[in-house]
């Protein structure tokens, strides 16, 4: 051990320091959650005429369950424009100056 319980440099052998290196995931479960994520999205945006980020996000963690990916509706704001801009538009409510998203034509 070295100082203040840390470990001693010659704990490190060069294969260490190469599995240490080369250990890169693909990011599988990343891209599985983001594409189910963009999936019930899209599909809870078809279901309804005009919704907020709110009803998506209180669909989402209430009724799909999906309580763990911490979505909150300013997340659901920025994911819906950075991810889904193409599939999903929005207007602004002139009352409240929410954004209504509905499927683009």
């Amino acid at each position: 051990m070295g100082a203040h319980g840390t470990p001693a440099p010659d704990c490190y052998t060069s294969s260490n320091i190469m599995n240490m290196i080369t250990m890169k995931g693909n990011g599988v479960q990343k891209q599985a959650r983001l594409n189910r994520l963009k999936n019930e999205i899209i599909e809870y945006v078809a279901s309804q005429t005009q919704c907020s980020a709110a009803d998506i996000v209180d669909h989402l963690s209430n009724e799909r369950k999906m309580r763990n990916h911490g979505l909150t509706t300013r997340k659901v704001g920025f994911f819906i424009p950075r991810y889904l801009s193409e599939m999903i538009g929005f207007t602004l409510d002139n009352s409240t100056g929410k954004r209504l998203y509905h499927i683009a034509a």
